[in-house]
């Protein structure tokens, strides 16, 4: 994979705000890459060091794996999520 799409992705998640969250397919737009499932893998490869759970399925749902560890930390940045879904529209980042 190109290092560089690697590097973009990473540095848009970074500059997510807390109590922000985006899409998968929102950070692939501002990485200037078409997969949001591309974001996918490299956030579950690369993102240790990341606010990776910020970024949520367009749905405003999280992946089942993670998701009460998601969303408990969104919790303590101030963002809710209702039945286990987050208000995009509320907290989607503008970027």
């Amino acid at each position: 994979m190109d290092e560089e799409i690697w590097e973009r992705v990473r540095s848009v998640v970074a500059s997510i705000p807390p109590g922000r969250v985006l899409s998968y397919g929102d950070v692939a737009e501002l990485a200037g890459i078409r997969s949001p499932r591309l974001v996918g893998r490299i956030l579950g490869e690369d993102s240790a060091d990341l606010p990776w759970f910020r970024v949520l399925r367009a749905s405003g749902t999280t992946a089942e794996p993670v998701r009460h560890r998601q969303l408990e930390l969104l919790r303590a940045e101030g963002v809710l999520a209702d039945g286990g879904k987050v208000d995009m529209r509320r907290y989607r980042w503008s970027g």
